[in-house]
């Protein structure tokens, strides 16, 4: 089977059940957003975090598939892909949990970076409010499916991957970098 199917050439794509789209379609948008978030996570994961954070990445970018499937679905499913709920949410807020009590409490803003790992962590976490941002607009959209567990999803994706991205820096010996006010 070939890669290129010719089908995109004139500017549109297929959803699930085959409808055809402008590839500019908020939709498609929204879907690609994810896409380059798992890619950057994809970036984290080569970069050798430590095992927790690794084990982490990809049961996220695996779940960033359904979550693709279902943003390209009319529907907002897809038979034989268990929907986005809340088992998964509830496994986000428990990561967000456990790191966050391994971490100290935050009292000011912080300069995203540090360890390569951490600051890949926080250019997906950028990417991933984007993608919320995107995912929120199509749910806004008249006659639009986008089941509302994506949408807690994304909201408490960013801030594990906050969390994760402090958590790589302090497990590395690099401190957080305060944001200084302009001073």
């Amino acid at each position: 089977m070939k890669i290129y199917t010719k089908t995109g050439d004139t500017g549109e794509t297929s959803l699930f059940g085959g409808q055809r789209l402008s590839k500019s379609n908020l939709r498609i948008e929204a879907y690609g957003t994810v896409d380059e978030l798992n890619a950057v996570l994809g970036v984290v994961r080569s970069l050798d975090p430590f095992p927790e954070i690794d084990v982490l990445v990809e049961e996220i970018q695996q779940h960033l598939f359904v979550i693709g499937a279902e943003l390209a679905s009319p529907q907002g499913t897809v038979e034989g892909i268990p929907p986005t709920g809340a088992t998964q949410i509830e496994h986000v807020e428990q990561a967000i949990d456990q790191f966050e009590q391994e971490l100290p409490e935050l009292k000011q803003f912080i300069l995203p970076g540090g360890v390569p790992v951490a600051a890949n962590l926080h250019l997906a976490r950028c990417i991933c409010r984007r993608a919320e941002r995107r995912i929120v607009e199509l749910a806004q959209e008249q006659q639009t499916n986008v089941p509302q567990a994506v949408l807690v999803y994304f909201n408490r994706l960013g801030d594990l991957l906050f969390v994760m991205a402090r958590g790589a820096n302090r497990s590395a010996g690099s401190s957080d970098v305060p944001w200084n006010h302009g001073e």
